[in-house]
């Protein structure tokens, strides 16, 4: 089971502190990544989307998951590769999955110009110990779940496309 947890920050700046700690964290083991950015507005209401060149561990079924849920929390839809039935297909996995339109929309209102959020995919967290590391910054949190099976069909849906 992947778990998915966007963090809003009120800036940039402090949504790049959360991410390198969230980089620590995984170094010490506290949180196993399957992907990581930083998701930032400007005064434009342009998005800018900024991972790490690789997080160690992370298959290519869940860098394949993880860039689609970017996509679709983000981005879309300006997805170019993804179009017609397959999109619709691949937002209706999502929805079951749990990340539903209500979601995305929680999401999508905690980026105004001039904020920012880290997002994260984790397979594996010491749910007490990241949530302390990461008070210091405060923040809004919102978390969601991904069941292996939903993951796995989600990567496959988008193998097929």
């Amino acid at each position: 089971m992947s778990e998915l947890i966007v963090l809003g920050y009120d800036d940039h700046a402090t949504a790049e502190k959360a991410y390198q700690k969230v980089l620590d964290l995984q170094r010490d083991y506290i949180v196993t990544l399957s992907g990581l950015a930083v998701v930032r507005v400007d005064d434009d209401g342009k998005q800018h989307v900024d991972t790490p060149g690789r997080i160690v561990g992370a298959s290519a079924s869940s860098g394949a998951v993880w860039g689609m849920i970017i996509g679709l929390l983000f981005l879309a839809p300006g997805i170019g590769f993804l179009v017609g039935g397959a999109l619709g297909a691949l937002t209706g996995k999502l929805s079951k999955s749990g990340i539903n339109q209500s979601f995305r929309a929680r999401v999508g209102e905690m980026l105004e110009p001039g904020r920012a959020a880290v997002v994260v995919m984790a397979t594996k967290i010491t749910e007490d110990k990241f949530a302390a590391a990461l008070a210091e910054y405060g923040g809004t949190v919102l978390q969601t779940s991904l069941s292996d099976e939903d993951e796995k069909e989600l990567a496959a849906e988008l193998s097929a496309s």
